[in-house]
């Protein structure tokens, strides 16, 4: 087998700052408690962005607000309201310390002068700090003389000279039309229909996390029997679908913005989706910036119209034995 994970770049990797941030999170009780905070929040940013009209500043570079408790996935109105005690997540950025100072001082009248309900502003007034950012990019390798000293012996190491299309293409071929990586080893086939119907949780595992500004999601099939019938339903554009509004920011011109990977031995699937997490680490404004609850948000996704799955597994189960 031909070795495909030879290193022929280096990362090279610079911080940068990029203005400040502040974060407010409080929590709203009663009824009608998202609409409550929906409308705090509207109310704050509009009081702020009224001062910085007042004393010619600009206005946030950045706003990202969640009303935490209820389906963060799509922004549809149709959703219901909620439950009764939610949390008002508010971060947002400005090239001026100072504007984010109104912005902090703005929070706590919110409680005796806005929607009533707010009843706790989680770590009192809030905090400004700097906007740190991160600019990353791959430099070839033998383009530095490397050296390596051992026991007092300096001994010159020599860089494999691989071209770089030739290595490329090797160990990374084309995604195909639908977003699915190339290590493809299970490939869709003729799937029996049935009027059967599972949340995602029932039949798979899944854990989540960041890879900068990108999520990657990991589902692992509870049973083989259920990879097929997952694998057929949970497509890359299925995926992109269900997180709809994680990517409202991501480039309009991003194509694939998920792509999906057959991870075999392991009965699973992962799924990469491209500039999902608003910047991601400390540039994200959102309350998961590293993504770690997306894969279980995907446990709500439902496989349908398929056949009693439980009963095929004890099928199977049962010629085994």
């Amino acid at each position: 087998m031909q070795d495909y994970v030879q290193i022929i770049h280096i990362q090279v990797s610079a911080t940068y700052a990029a203005g400040y941030r502040s974060t407010a999170a409080c929590v709203v009780g009663g009824p009608r408690a998202t609409e409550k905070a929906e409308k705090t929040a509207k109310a704050i940013l509009t009081r702020c962005r009224r001062i910085f009209h007042q004393l010619n500043m600009d206005d946030f570079t950045a706003v990202h607000t969640e009303v935490i408790g209820r389906d963060r996935r799509s922004e549809d109105e149709r959703r219901p309201l909620g439950p009764k005690d939610v949390l008002l997540w508010m971060a947002v950025t400005h090239r001026d310390k100072k504007a984010l100072e109104f912005f902090s001082r703005e929070i706590a009248p919110a409680g005796t002068g806005m929607a009533p309900g707010l009843c706790g502003i989680i770590g009192g007034r809030p905090k400004i700090s700097p906007v740190l950012k991160l600019f990353s990019f791959l430099y070839p390798k033998n383009n530095f003389k490397i050296t390596i000293e051992m026991n007092g012996e300096v001994v010159d190491y020599n860089q494999p000279n691989v071209p770089t299309a030739e290595y490329l293409t090797r160990a990374y071929p084309a995604s195909d039309s639908n977003g699915n990586g190339a290590n493809t080893s299970c490939r869709d086939i003729e799937l029996p229909k049935g009027d059967c119907s599972y949340r995602l949780e029932e039949l798979a595992f899944t854990r989540s996390g960041d890879k900068g500004n990108d999520c990657n999601i990991g589902v692992i099939s509870r049973h083989p029997v259920y990879l097929p019938f997952i694998r057929s339903q949970l497509t890359a554009e299925a995926v992109e679908s269900f997180f709809t509004s994680y990517f409202k920011d991501t480039p309009a011109s991003t194509k694939n913005k998920v792509q999906r990977f057959d991870v075999p031995g392991v009965g699973g699937l992962n799924f990469l989706l491209k500039g999902s997490l608003g910047g991601g680490g400390i540039a994200s404004l959102r309350s998961d910036p590293q993504g770690k609850a997306m894969g279980q948000e995907l446990l709500d996704f439902r496989i349908e119209n398929v056949p009693d799955l439980k009963k095929l597994a004890l099928e199977a189960v049962m010629e085994k034995n």
